[in-house]
C-alpha cells in the first residue's frame, strides 16, 4: 500500500525514469504513457535526461517511439539519435514521413547522416540522400515523397480501388488529390479526391485531370508563401526541369517552416546564437551558445561606459544627468528596434533589399524626426518641471530628439548592410544598435551638457 502510494505522489517523468533504471519490462513503461495526454507526454519526454530519453526511444516499440518524437524539434531529435547505434536510430527515423526525416538527417553531421542512411532500406536510402540535398528552406527540403499518382490510362474504379484496399501505404499523407502521369512520373494533371468519387467509374483518369500548378525545387520559403496565399490549395507538387513529379509540399509544412524561421530569428535576437535550445539539451553546450553572443555584448558595453567616464566631471557637478541617461538610452533603443523589425519583415517579404537603403533612410529618417522630436518635447518639460531648470530640459530633450533620429536610421538600415555582406541580420542587428544607441545617446547628453555646464550648475 505504502509503495502504491509513494509511486502517485511521483511526476511521471520520474516514475519513467525509475522504471527504466530497474530495467522492468517495456510494457509497464508503455502503460504510463498510455495514461498521458499528448500535452503531458510532451512535457514528460522533456523533462527527462538525454540519457533515459534515448534510453525509452530504444526500448519502446518502433511505432510508439515514432509518436513520440514527432512533435519534437528537428535539432534535439538529431542531438539524442546520433548518440545511439545507427542501426536503432535508423528503425526510428525510418517510420518518419519522408519529409520529416530529411530535416532530422539534416541537422547531424555527414558522417552520422551517412551511418544512418546505410542502415535505412534501398528505397528510403535514396530518396533521404536525395532530400537532404536540398537546402531545408526551399520547395526540394520542404516535399514529401509520399503521394498519390496514377498512368493517365488508369481508370476510376481502379484508382479507387487502389487507394480503399489498404495495399498501397498512403498512412503518412492526408490524400487531397491524385496527381496524373506519364511515364517516368511526367506530370500531367490534378485530380481533386471529391472529383474522382463522384466520378463515372469507368472513365480514365487522363479525361478528368485539370492543369497542375507546380513550384520549382529551388523555390524559397517566401515564394512558397506567396503561392498558397494566392491559391487556396493544400498542397503544390515540386517538378523537375522535364515537368517531373518529385514531391508535393503542404501547406501544413510551409507553415510550419514559416513559425521555426520567426522563432530562430527571435532566438538570435535575444543572443540565442547556434539553434533551437532546451534545458533538456546538455549544460555546457547551452552555456557555450549563450557565451559567445555575451562575451561580445561586453565588449561592446565597455565602449558605451567608456563614454561615461570621459565624462566624468560634468556628471559629478550635475548629478540629476544620471537619472537621463538609461532614458535616452533605452528610448531611442525602443525606436530603433521598432525600424529593425519592420526593416526584417520586408527581407523575408522580399519588399526590400541591400539595395533599397537610401530610400529606407529617407523614410526612417523622417519618421525620427517626428518621434524625436515628440519624445524630446515630452522629455524636456519632465526634466524643466523636476527641477526648475528649463537648461536641463533642453539637453535632456535634445539629447532623445537626436538619438532617436540616429536610432531608426541605423536600425532600418543595418539589417540591410548586414545582409549585403553575409551576415545574418537577425543575429548581429541587436548588439550593433545598443552599442550605437548607447554611445551616442550618452554621448548627446553629455556632451550637450558640458557646452551649458554654468547654466546646468547654476539652480
Amino acid at each position: 500500500m505504502e509503495n502504491r502510494l509513494e509511486k502517485s505522489r511521483l511526476k511521471p517523468w520520474q516514475e519513467i525514469s525509475d522504471l527504466l533504471h530497474t530495467r522492468v519490462p517495456v510494457q509497464q513503461i508503455e502503460a504510463v504513457l498510455q495514461e498521458l495526454n499528448p500535452a503531458e507526454l510532451l512535457h514528460t519526454v522533456f523533462s527527462l535526461s538525454p540519457d533515459d530519453q534515448r534510453a525509452l526511444l530504444s526500448i519502446l516499440p518502433t511505432s510508439l517511439s515514432t509518436s513520440l518524437i514527432e512533435d519534437l524539434p528537428d535539432a534535439h531529435v538529431a542531438d539524442l539519435i546520433e548518440d545511439m547505434p545507427p542501426e536503432a536510430a535508423a528503425d526510428i527515423v525510418e517510420a518518419l514521413s519522408s519529409d520529416h526525416r530529411a530535416d532530422v538527417l539534416g541537422e547531424l553531421d555527414d558522417e552520422d547522416a551517412a551511418a544512418i542512411i546505410a542502415e535505412l532500406g534501398d528505397e528510403h536510402a535514396s530518396e533521404a540522400r536525395e532530400l537532404i540535398a536540398y537546402k531545408p528552406d526551399q520547395a526540394g527540403g520542404l516535399m514529401m515523397t509520399e503521394f498519390a499518382a496514377y498512368p493517365m490510362a488508369s481508370t476510376v474504379r481502379s484508382v479507387v480501388e487502389d487507394l480503399t484496399s489498404g495495399e498501397r501505404e498512403y498512412s503518412l499523407l492526408t490524400v487531397h488529390y491524385i496527381y496524373v502521369v506519364v511515364k517516368r512520373r511526367k506530370l500531367k494533371g490534378v485530380i481533386r479526391i471529391r472529383d474522382l468519387v463522384f466520378a463515372d467509374p469507368d472513365k480514365k483518369i487522363g479525361e478528368l485531370a485539370r492543369p497542375a500548378l507546380t513550384v520549382a525545387p529551388d523555390a524559397t520559403l517566401d515564394d512558397l508563401e506567396y503561392f498558397f496565399d494566392e491559391h487556396d490549395i493544400a498542397a503544390v507538387p515540386v517538378v523537375g526541369p522535364q515537368n517531373q513529379l518529385l514531391g508535393i509540399v503542404r501547406r501544413r509544412s510551409l507553415l510550419e517552416a514559416l513559425a521555426e524561421r520567426a522563432e530562430s530569428d527571435h532566438l538570435k535576437a535575444a543572443g540565442i546564437i547556434g539553434g533551437d535550445e532546451l534545458r533538456s539539451m546538455p549544460t555546457l553546450l547551452r552555456s557555450k551558445r549563450r557565451l559567445s553572443w555575451l562575451t561580445i555584448n561586453i565588449g561592446l558595453n565597455i565602449i558605451a561606459a567608456s563614454v561615461i567616464a570621459a565624462y566624468e566631471d560634468t556628471l559629478t557637478a550635475v548629478i540629476a544627468l544620471a537619472v537621463f541617461l538609461p532614458i535616452v538610452s533605452d528610448m531611442s533603443g525602443c525606436s530603433g528596434n521598432q525600424a529593425v523589425a519592420v526593416s526584417m519583415r520586408e527581407l523575408t517579404l522580399g519588399a526590400a533589399t541591400p539595395k533599397d537603403v537610401f530610400r529606407v533612410l529617407r523614410k526612417e529618417a523622417t519618421v525620427g524626426i517626428i518621434n524625436g522630436i515628440a519624445l524630446g518635447i515630452l522629455l524636456g518639460l519632465v526634466a524643466w518641471a523636476w527641477k526648475g531648470n528649463p537648461t536641463l530640459g533642453f539637453v535632456a530633450g535634445g539629447a532623445l530628439a537626436a538619438n532617436t533620429l540616429i536610432a531608426v536610421c541605423i536600425g532600418g538600415t543595418v539589417p540591410l548592410m548586414l545582409r549585403k555582406y553575409k551576415f545574418d541580420p537577425a543575429v548581429a542587428s541587436g548588439p550593433l544598435l545598443t552599442t550605437v544607441t548607447d554611445v551616442c545617446g550618452f554621448f548627446l547628453l553629455l556632451s550637450l551638457a558640458s557646452l551649458v555646464l554654468p547654466a546646468l550648475s547654476a539652480q
